[in-house]
């Protein structure tokens, strides 16, 4: 049997992080990371199309609390111990210089994810800590006296006084953590684009309205922003938010709704009286060639077709029902949703250790002494743009300073 102070199971984001950070504030203790893969660190390594999105440039800890469907009230008191601006100094402090892109997402100054493992590999070497790869943890066991954890692989038996578990978004180790007995929030997808069979934007893949208003009928779910037409549906942050927001809603769905999209952000009225005036300006032109309101040529004239408006038609020449088709397709365009896709490789889960059985001051279980957790394993998500790495970075950093002492 092999013996630790610390065991983390689990060589992601949040793992490296803790064993780090734990070695850095109490040098005496003997730390080991558990990774039941060849090798760790791979959602880092895809992160942001292989660039790693560190996080996100967002300072006031209860405006970046927003963007966490599920741990918002949790992370308050975390985010105020070590958030943003501390992620930033950790990682310069390691010579990994930080940049913000346009969109407030953070990525290392060298685009390389390599960047942020290296890093990583060369702090776990330098503090001693073993990194065991392949292997899989099938049992833990919490030991009365002393208080302590046995923790079986496939292969070995080690033991702890202090066990950290940030294996991810994973099944297989949920059910583990339910025989220890926690409860677990039931696991489904978030961070998903609409499939939507709709001639409207069939042939039109790659267009961008910038900013729409798009509600899911039936609920009081909503969300702005961009908005991508795809081959399959469409995607961006406009929908990337309802799925993340919605994500437990729309699993009950089965992902088959109608969704409403105000193109424009404008109400029906103030719509029509703008359309009515154009009318009078625009006369001897085609509705078809003279998109309004902004919007990309083509979205405008597939809108346009769709409200039974034929491509030669003049603005002199609209009825009251045509207008009202126009204005209805602008600021109440339902959609038939049916089914989700992936968003690129940036596949999160809802779900996760019931949040109220961890305390959020040390993110120590409150059902088992020195057991904690970190990052995806809890009920905890984000939408995308680096914020889920700063959940971990978070929880892991709170959770060293508890389990160094």
């Amino acid at each position: 049997m092999k013996t630790y102070d610390v065991i983390i199971i689990g060589g992601g984001a949040a793992g490296f992080f803790a064993a780090i950070n734990i070695a850095e504030q109490n040098p005496g203790l003997s730390i080991c990371i558990l990774e039941k893969n060849k090798e760790g660190l791979q959602k880092v390594k895809i992160s942001g199309g292989g660039r790693c999105n560190v996080t996100h440039a967002e300072f006031i800890p209860q405006e970046l609390v927003q963007n966490y469907p599920r741990g918002e009230k949790e992370l308050l008191g975390p985010f105020h111990q070590f958030m943003t601006g501390d992620t930033i100094e950790w990682f310069e402090k390691r010579s990994v210089a930080l940049k913000i892109e346009d969109d407030g997402r953070m990525f290392p100054v060298s685009d390389s994810s390599q960047t942020i493992i290296d890093c990583f590999l060369n702090e776990v070497r330098k503090h001693n800590i073993d990194v065991l790869y392949s292997q899989n943890v099938t049992k833990i066991s919490p030991q009365e006296q002393p208080t302590s954890f046995e923790v079986n692989t496939k292969s070995e038996v080690f033991q702890c006084e202090k066990l950290l578990i940030a294996t991810g978004s994973s099944v297989k180790f949920w059910k583990l953590i339910a025989q220890l007995g926690h409860t677990i929030a039931k696991p489904v997808p978030s961070l998903f684009t609409f499939n939507i069979d709709d001639v409207r934007i069939k042939d039109i893949p790659g267009v961008v309205a910038q900013d729409v208003e798009v509600k899911i009928l039936e609920t009081n779910l909503v969300s702005e922003g961009p908005l991508l037409i795809t081959h399959w549906g469409m995607s961006a942050p406009a929908i990337l938010k309802l799925s993340a927001f919605g994500a437990v809603t729309l699993a009950k769905m089965d992902y088959k709704f109608n969704i409403e999209i105000n193109f424009i952000k404008q109400d029906f009225d103030v719509c029509l009286h703008h359309l009515k005036t154009i009318k009078q300006d625009l006369g001897k032109k085609q509705v078809l060639k003279s998109p309004q309101f902004d919007l990309p040529k083509r979205l405008w004239q597939q809108l346009v077709l769709a409200s039974k408006i034929n491509q030669d038609t003049r603005w002199a020449d609209l009825n009251k029902e045509q207008l009202e088709n126009l204005t209805k397709q602008l600021t109440q365009a339902i959609f038939k949703v049916n089914g989700k896709s992936t968003f690129k490789e940036e596949f999160v889960t809802a779900g996760g250790v019931d949040l109220k059985e961890v305390n959020f001051k040390t993110f120590e279980s409150k059902r088992i002494p020195n057991l904690y957790f970190a990052g995806e394993v809890l009920n905890i998500d984000a939408v995308t743009g680096g914020f889920n790495f700063q959940n971990a970075w978070t929880g892991a950093f709170v959770a060293s300073k508890a389990m160094s002492k």
